[in-house]
């Protein structure tokens, strides 16, 4: 049995099924939409060692520099989207809560470098109250970080947002600190490090570490909470609660939700509102609830999220069917096509197969095998 720290309670829902009983709200933070651009730069590095895949790869960034005069194939310029518009997104995480919990929801989408979501859904009724929320990214020492900064103030989430964007295009790490204090100033605004143990960049640890080390030395005090995330695994989120602890902040949940499945990661509280929920929290005061499917383990989870990414959708928001639709490609020349423009019918066989394996994650007896081999989490 786990023993959570006495800073920030936490409660895993399958060891305490009941333990919602005792309030008011449940609140669901960082959940993608399909206006997130999230990065392929990865894909040379993670996928560069597999024999097929690693030879596809190099087959296409080949025939990329034939047919682009010497051009690099690169990755970085890459990007795919999660398959949810904003209010479908919305409401599996309130629909959760309110289901699974019978708990009050409150719902914070933080799609990457945009508030295109939460302004969208603003201007409908149902919605009018909905954070004004992004997950920036912040280069800093070689390496980037990602931060949730919820609930911005609307009538300065523009200049907010522009500030951020200049930023993140030239960084320039005396200015982060000016920043930083700028968000932490409005009382309503919570500022939350997401993952921040996770080398997402792939610089190594112990360049990730050191950048980080600096980051808390230079910007530390306006930060109000660390991430507990409910996509990467328990080993790393141990270490962010240990984290919090030693330098007396709170964890937060953090669903990092991008396909279907609800948030695994969530917050109770007895407050109300979502400004309530703020001053909680940078008071110090933060409950986490990992909800049951954290338990299905990470291998499982995340093959079930790249199902999601690589299924059809025939009634996608913006009509972009397959999951070739929802892949784009940026050229230098800042031409912007997706695969299946790139492609057309003919997508290659490699990845043809690969996308059929992974959908076979959609069938009952195939998901039960899977979930036999990979179906356990280092936090049951």
């Amino acid at each position: 049995m786990l023993q959570p720290p006495q800073l920030s309670p936490i409660h895993f829902h399958w060891q305490q099924p009941d333990v919602a009983r005792r309030f008011r709200t449940g609140v669901s933070l960082h959940g993608h939409t399909l206006h997130s651009q999230e990065s392929l730069g990865f894909i040379p590095q993670i996928c560069g060692p597999l024999p097929l895949v690693g030879h596809f790869i190099e087959r296409q960034a080949a025939r990329y520099r034939e047919l682009n005069a010497g051009q690099t194939l690169d990755f970085n310029r890459a990007w795919w989207t999660p398959p949810l518009a904003p209010a479908p997104a919305y409401e599996l995480e309130k629909r959760q809560i309110e289901e699974s919990l019978n708990l009050q929801g409150l719902v914070s989408l933080t799609d990457h470098d945009n508030i295109a979501a939460p302004t969208q859904l603003r201007v409908l009724q149902p919605y009018k109250r909905v954070p004004i929320s992004v997950e920036w990214t912040v280069p800093f020492g070689g390496t980037f970080f990602h931060f949730g900064i919820h609930q911005m103030p609307a009538a300065v989430a523009g200049e907010w947002m522009r500030a951020m964007e200049a930023f993140t295009a030239k960084p320039n790490e005396g200015e982060l600190r000016e920043l930083f204090a700028w968000f932490h100033a409005s009382p309503q605004t919570l500022i939350v490090f997401n993952h921040p143990l996770w080398d997402e960049k792939g610089v190594g640890l112990e360049k990730h570490w050191f950048a980080l080390g600096r980051l808390l030395g230079d910007c530390g005090r306006f930060f109000h909470a660390f991430e507990l995330n409910g996509l990467r695994p328990w080993s790393e989120n141990r270490r962010v609660v240990d984290l919090g602890r030693s330098l007396g902040c709170p964890v937060i949940s953090g669903g990092d939700r991008h396909g279907r499945e609800p948030n695994a990661c969530l917050n109770l509280t007895n407050a109300s509102t979502f400004d309530q929920f703020v001053a909680e929290v940078r008071d110090g005061q933060s409950e986490v609830l990992f909800m049951p499917q954290y338990n299905h383990g990470h291998t499982y989870r995340i093959l079930g999220n790249m199902a999601d990414v690589l299924s059809d959708d025939p009634g996608h928001a913006l009509g972009w069917r397959t999951w070739s639709d929802r892949v784009f490609y940026q050229n230098p020349e800042g031409v912007v096509s997706s695969l299946k423009q790139l492609w057309g019918n003919d997508e290659p066989l490699v990845i043809r197969a690969f996308t059929r394996s992974v959908a076979l994650m959609r069938n009952k007896q195939v998901d039960r095998m899977v979930k036999r081999v990979w179906g356990t989490t280092e936090a049951a």
